[in-house]
This record gives C-alpha cells, sequence and structure tokens, in this order.
C-alpha cells in the first residue's frame, strides 16, 4: 500500500463533488477545503485493507476500483458489501468506536481510496462548519442502504433477489468473483450458477 498527497483525476474530482453535494452543498472552496483533511491511498488487487482484530482508523469513498468487506465464518467469507466507484466503505463500527473490527476489508480489483483518517475527521468537525452534519448524512446514507437491503432480502424470492441487482450493477458479474457474488446475494453457488446461466441465455435471444 502506497500513500500519496490529493492528486485526483479531473473526472473523478467531478464525481467526488457531485457525491459529496449530494449529502451538503459546498462551494468550490469548501470542496477542496473537505480535500485537505483527506488522503489518498492505493491498493492492489488482493491486498487486505483491515484485518478483523484491527481498529478501523479511515472512512473511505472509492475512487476506482472494488472492495469488498467480509465476515469469516466457519473456514469461509460471508460478504456484507461490495463498494465500487463512489462507495462510502470502512468498518464503520470499529471506526466509530475504535473498537477491534470484527471484519475484513479487501481490494479485489486494483484499488483507489479517497480517505479520512479518525483523527483528521475530528479535527474537520470541529474546523469545518457542514462537516459534523455531512459525516451525519454519509452515515445515516449506509444505514439506510443496508436496511433496504434487508428488507428485499426477506420480501424476495432468490430469483428476484438475483435478478434485482443483475439489473442495476450489470458490471458485477464480470467484476466480481462468483463466489463473492453468490456470497453478498446469499445464494448458494449452484443456484447462482442456474440463474446466472438464465441472464446470459436471456441475454443472447433479446
Amino acid at each position: 500500500m502506497i500513500k500519496h498527497n490529493i492528486d485526483i483525476e479531473k473526472v473523478q474530482l467531478d464525481k467526488l463533488e457531485k457525491l459529496f453535494n449530494s449529502f451538503v452543498f459546498l462551494t468550490k472552496e469548501e470542496f477542496q477545503l473537505l480535500l485537505s483533511y483527506c488522503e489518498v491511498r492505493h491498493f492492489e488487487k488482493g491486498d487486505i485493507i483491515i484485518c478483523e482484530g484491527e481498529t478501523e482508523q479511515f472512512m473511505n469513498i472509492v475512487l476506482m476500483g472494488l472492495v469488498i468487506k467480509y465476515l469469516r465464518l466457519n473456514n469461509h467469507s460471508s460478504v456484507l458489501q461490495l463498494a465500487v466507484e463512489n462507495h462510502i466503505i470502512n468498518s464503520e463500527i470499529s471506526f466509530l468506536q475504535q473498537t477491534p473490527s470484527q471484519v475484513f476489508l479487501e481490494a479485489i480489483e486494483p484499488t483507489t481510496l479517497l480517505s479520512l483518517h479518525y483523527d483528521k475527521r475530528q479535527q474537520l468537525l470541529i474546523d469545518f462548519s457542514k462537516g459534523e452534519e455531512m459525516s451525519r448524512k454519509m452515515m445515516e446514507a449506509m444505514y439506510v442502504r443496508k436496511d433496504e437491503r434487508k428488507n428485499r432480502m426477506k420480501r424476495m424470492t432468490i430469483r428476484e433477489q438475483f435478478l434485482y441487482y443483475i439489473d442495476r450493477n450489470p458490471d458485477m458479474l464480470q467484476r466480481v468473483p462468483q463466489k463473492y457474488l453468490a456470497s453478498y446475494l446469499n445464494i448458494k453457488p449452484e443456484t447462482f450458477s442456474r440463474l446466472k446461466h438464465l441472464v446470459a441465455k436471456k441475454a443472447k435471444t433479446a
């Protein structure tokens, strides 16, 4: 893992500014001020960003790449989150409470993160008038998405869950190894394979 000063391509910068403004409107000056508290971190495919038992020090936004969050249960991985560009990801409870993480974060593609260190976040809340509101709304958005996903899993059949996710994230079939995607959707590997073939067949006849 290599740390760099803030050096973000314009396309990524524009998307990042749009993301921040979806939570709290920022002037150009406020946006630059917010960035000054952050750092850019680069990870190679397969790098573990945080291990179970470590204390999470960062809140992250994916600028490029793909990160999975998972629990290790009985020698297998239970995937809790798949984070791609413009997604927020960290070990939330560990970060907020500064306690050992119960989850792993792993890069499954070469990944670039915009990261806000816990200590910098504390300073930002003091220095930046909109910092507390933005931080609160970002964390709220993460928990809302979690609850929405739980509700869908309760209400939808396995087939409906699969089609709902793939319809909205068609590139994930190519980007994510099948075992991780099946775990995230809580679908048995053999069932996932059948559903995947149905989607491929449907695409050919479309």
